[in-house]
């Protein structure tokens, strides 16, 4: 057999712990599971979709726009704005933090 598999099955260990910790988070699973609920249908909120609605912005750019952090207020007291026909949304503290830790996750 000329093939090595210890190197491979090396790598495909450490890639898998690399993104485990990521993955298996509850809170960022609560926060990916929101914005599908409430985001996706106009949202990209993916590292790699697109947005269904022209005007909503893909939530893996929101960094280029708003410090994620101050994203925050705005989920606290509902968020008015956007695109125009986008609906009003506030969340519960516990929503914010999953939400922004979620979107953390898919920034550069």
């Amino acid at each position: 057999m000329g093939w090595n598999w210890f190197p491979c099955s090396a790598l495909c260990l450490g890639l898998a712990i690399a993104v485990t910790p990521a993955i298996a988070d509850p809170v960022i699973e609560y926060g990916r599971a929101l914005v599908e609920t409430n985001c996706a249908r106009c949202h990209a909120i993916g590292i790699d979709d697109t947005s269904q609605h022209p005007e909503a912005p893909a939530f893996r750019t929101l960094s280029e726009r708003y410090p994620l952090d101050a994203l925050e207020e705005a989920f606290a007291e509902g968020i008015y704005v956007g695109h125009p026909d986008m609906p009003e949304f506030v969340a519960e503290p516990e929503q914010i933090a999953a939400i922004i830790a979620y979107l953390e996750t898919l920034q550069d």
